[in-house]
């Protein structure tokens, strides 16, 4: 039985972008290919929660080589996406730790699959901060469904 989400998404209009591309670009630096985050649906600053998309879509660089035919997401690619989703979170709330880059991964789970065309939103919710890192619980969605779980950790650099 796969675990609930780790914030609830019933009463959010995922379909609402409260931050767009250009507000994602004016935080965090990553470009062209690297951008994995098309929008922030929601911040919750009390309870140190984000939900952010991405869309894919089959002119994404890696369709056409992984899994030809059949193309699924990679899944460091939703991790990725997710770390996005983190250092997002992090640089605009704490500015003073500049650059938040990925660090480490644990407690991974894949549990479903991501086919283009599609949208995979990310929660991450924070369970630690400090002056130079930052651990978010993360979960990754595509069609309602949990396609991965997993602890991602940034650090200041």
């Amino acid at each position: 039985m796969a675990p609930s989400f780790l914030y609830d998404i019933s009463g959010l209009d995922l379909n609402k972008v409260a931050i767009d591309i250009e507000g994602i670009r004016a935080v965090i630096p990553q470009r062209f290919e690297m951008e994995m985050l098309s929008g922030i649906v929601h911040i919750d600053d009390p309870n140190d929660a984000i939900v952010a998309f991405k869309d894919i879509s089959l002119d994404d660089f890696w369709v056409r080589g992984h899994i030809p035919g059949r193309p699924l997401m990679p899944g460091v690619m939703m991790i990725e996406c997710a770390a996005q989703a983190c250092a997002f979170w992090t640089m605009r709330k704490h500015p003073e730790m500049g650059f938040i880059g990925f660090a480490k991964c644990d407690e991974v789970r894949f549990r479903g699959t991501v086919v283009p065309p599609a949208r995979l939103y990310m929660i991450a919710k924070v369970v630690e901060i400090s002056r130079r890192r930052c651990i978010a619980k993360c979960q990754g969605i595509n069609n309602g469904t949990l396609v991965f779980e997993a602890t991602v950790t940034g650090m200041s650099i």
